[in-house]
């Protein structure tokens, strides 16, 4: 049988924590890779970072402290997923040509998210980016 349809008997800390890993190395990778836009705005860009590494890093904090689990994260991870989301916010902001250097809290992330139900608007509010009309 595959293993994916295996149960997972890691418990739920070191599951998120491998999440964690995962999310953190494709962002190195994507800050690595990126290429500024020549003409920004890049909207469809900024929107990939958002869906493959924003979204994702907030859902996983959303998941980890909802449902009943109320995961703790060791500073160490809780960091990393936070660095993580900020790296994702700065290129999201690159793509409209804003250098951001976001220090932006998680924790206000995933309650935006929780109230608005959009990865987008959560991303607008926290950086101002891009500027409303």
């Amino acid at each position: 049988m595959p293993t994916h349809y295996q149960s997972d008997r890691r418990t739920p800390q070191k599951r998120f924590a491998a999440r964690i890993d995962e999310l953190a190395d494709q962002a190195t990778a994507d800050q690595q890779s990126f290429t500024e836009p020549t003409d920004p705005p890049a909207p469809e860009q900024a929107m990939t970072y958002l869906r493959e590494g924003f979204g994702p890093a907030v859902s996983l904090y959303v998941e980890a402290r909802t449902g009943g689990m109320m995961v703790r994260f060791p500073p160490d991870e809780y960091h990393t997923l936070e660095g993580t989301m900020n790296a994702y916010l700065d290129l999201y902001a690159a793509c409209y040509g804003t250098d951001l250097a976001g220090e932006f809290v998680i924790r206000e992330a995933a309650q935006l998210l929780v109230d608005t139900h959009n990865i987008k608007d959560v991303a607008q509010l926290l950086t101002g980016v891009p500027e409303r009309s």
